[in-house]
């Protein structure tokens, strides 16, 4: 049992942390060269329009009255309106579009990094210095050194351009059209965003069947990343449980060696692995901008990149802090499952 003031004394921690990276954000961007105006308005437009618009932004406030007021509006979730990549429209809608479809890619690529990463590592710590070793060690080396640019395009030569199973692109086929809404005891709902959990919620199998075809390579992609470093952190910490003192006495009192492993050694050789996998997926968030990118599933990681390039100051703003935040979170959430796992760690 996880008790409540161990919780509340992690989210209170999780303040100064995002306060440190809105400080750090503003004043990287506020210091940057380019004037967020002369964005909006473009290079044709007059040094007037340009004072004009610096003035309804605030961009002549002291530094510290900007300072102050961004904080406040960063604590209410609002960044203003987007400057360039889509024009007019509150960053925070912006992001509640795109954050469900980086989150479901993630979702499942952690999913398949662990349902195949956590066996074989602990497969591979049995029967170390074996055949079945040595094969898992080279699968997960492969899995690490292969990049992403690399395999992405790899699997969609093979499964969808030879044998022709999955589709290359895309979330769902773009002959399937869904309703924004589902209904649930008479009440009209909004869908999550994410398209297989969606489809569902809609009870259209069809339109589930073709979001699950379009999902699976680009998971497939980064669970295989997932899953050789979650085997290899899994059999080093494996190899170091199965050789203690406790691990030795279930031994010597006859209890097999299935259950020693298993109910002994598997949860608490967990503990670092849970690590990994909690900084791995705060990762993934943010990282999973190549797979999306290869296999043209526009989610945040996509937006941050094309938010940079376009110089689109609030978006930018906006989604930093938002990894930010989904990056303390899942923090939050490998602390919780430390002392569930451990109870001394509470204390």
């Amino acid at each position: 049992m996880v008790s409540k003031r161990f919780v509340l004394k992690r989210l209170i921690l999780l303040v100064p942390v995002l306060f440190g990276v809105a400080s750090l954000v503003f004043a990287i961007l506020h210091l940057a060269p380019g004037d967020p105006a002369r964005v909006i308005l473009g290079q044709r437009a007059s040094a007037e329009q340009v004072a004009q618009v610096r003035q309804e932004l605030g961009l002549n406030d002291p530094f510290m009255v900007q300072y102050v007021r961004f904080l406040t509006d960063a604590a209410q979730f609002k960044f203003g309106q987007s400057y360039q990549i889509a024009k007019g429209t509150p960053v925070r809608q912006v992001l509640m579009d795109k954050l469900p479809v980086t989150i479901e890619l993630a979702l499942y690529g952690q999913a398949i990094g662990l349902l195949l990463g956590i066996p074989l590592g602990v497969l591979s710590a049995v029967k170390q210095d074996t055949l079945t070793d040595h094969a898992t060690r080279i699968g997960a080396l492969a899995g690490i050194s292969v990049p992403i640019y690399w395999s992405g395009p790899l699997l969609i030569l093979f499964f969808s351009i030879y044998l022709g199973i999955f589709p290359t692109s895309g979330r769902i086929s773009s002959t399937i059209f869904l309703d924004n809404t589902w209904t649930l005891l008479g009440m009209e709902l909004p869908l999550t965003g994410m398209v297989t959990i969606d489809t569902l919620l809609l009870g259209r199998l069809d339109a589930w069947f073709s979001a699950v075809q379009h999902m699976f390579l680009p998971a497939v992609t980064i669970g295989v990343y997932s899953m050789a470093l979650v085997s290899r952190m899994m059999r080093s910490s494996m190899l170091e449980v199965v050789r203690q003192d406790y691990m030795r006495t279930a031994r010597a009192k006859g209890q097999g060696e299935k259950i020693t492993v298993l109910k002994h050694g598997f949860r608490n050789a967990l503990i670092p692995v849970i690590t990994v996998v909690g900084i791995q997926f705060g990762t993934l968030l943010g990282g999973a901008v190549l797979t999306e990118t290869v296999f043209g599933i526009g989610g945040i990681g996509t937006l941050l990149v094309n938010a940079i390039g376009a110089t689109d100051y609030p978006l930018v703003q906006g989604t930093v802090l938002t990894f930010a935040l989904l990056f303390t979170l899942v923090t939050l959430g490998v602390d919780i499952t430390y002392s569930y796992l451990d109870p001394r760690i509470q204390q």
